[in-house]
């Protein structure tokens, strides 16, 4: 016979749905979380209410940000005249660690998946288009995998036409990786490296 804590299991399933956290896994932080000092539980409890409460994606470019516009592109020492496209907020931090880019950003909000149901209306490329004037290049920095190749070329037939430059960051990320996990100095050798996109 198994005797379970309804609560606990509760617990257990809802740390079990974040990425990268098995069952096992899961269920030694529940423990954990259960063991702490009350006040500390609920200081965790409330940053994560907190967190979700006050964070929003930024009006113009879809980063994470606590106000209307993040502080990137409220910065006026970046270069507006260039636009980085990647597929989320979190390939934003990655390429801010760098040090290297100084443009401004776009959040795609995911990469092209028809088996998955995410077409071109799932992502943020009309705002993308609404953003155009006065720029001169897109970095597409898309990841070097399956999708984010064919979201990369997809982006690139639409703004050929515009007379936009169009680049790719080099390869120098490895096939199927993400930004998310690229060391800086690949990143900056990848940012260095890109190239017109119809050379891809």
């Amino acid at each position: 016979m198994s005797y379970s804590i309804a609560p606990l299991s509760e617990l257990v399933q809802a740390l079990a749905m974040l990425p990268g956290i098995g069952g096992k896994t899961a269920q030694r932080l529940a423990y954990h979380i259960l063991t702490m000092p009350a006040g500390k539980a609920d200081q965790l409890a409330n940053a994560i209410t907190g967190t979700r409460a006050r964070v929003r994606f930024c009006a113009q470019c879809g980063n994470l940000t606590d106000r209307d516009i993040c502080a990137i592109c409220e910065d006026p020492s970046r270069d507006s005249s260039i636009i980085c496209v990647v597929r989320d907020a979190r390939d934003i931090m990655a390429m801010e660690r760098s040090g290297l880019f100084r443009g401004l950003y776009h959040v795609l909000g995911g990469t092209l998946s028809p088996m998955d149901g995410i077409g071109p209306d799932q992502l943020r490329i009309k705002e993308l288009l609404g953003r155009l004037n006065g720029v001169k290049e897109i970095v597409l920095a898309t990841n070097p995998d399956v999708e984010g190749e064919a979201t990369a070329i997809y982006l690139w037939r639409l703004l050929e036409p515009m007379q936009i430059k169009v680049t790719r960051i080099a390869h120098g990320v490895p096939v199927g990786g993400d930004l998310e996990y690229t060391d800086d100095i690949t990143l900056q050798k990848a940012m260095e490296g890109r190239r017109p996109m119809h050379q891809a």
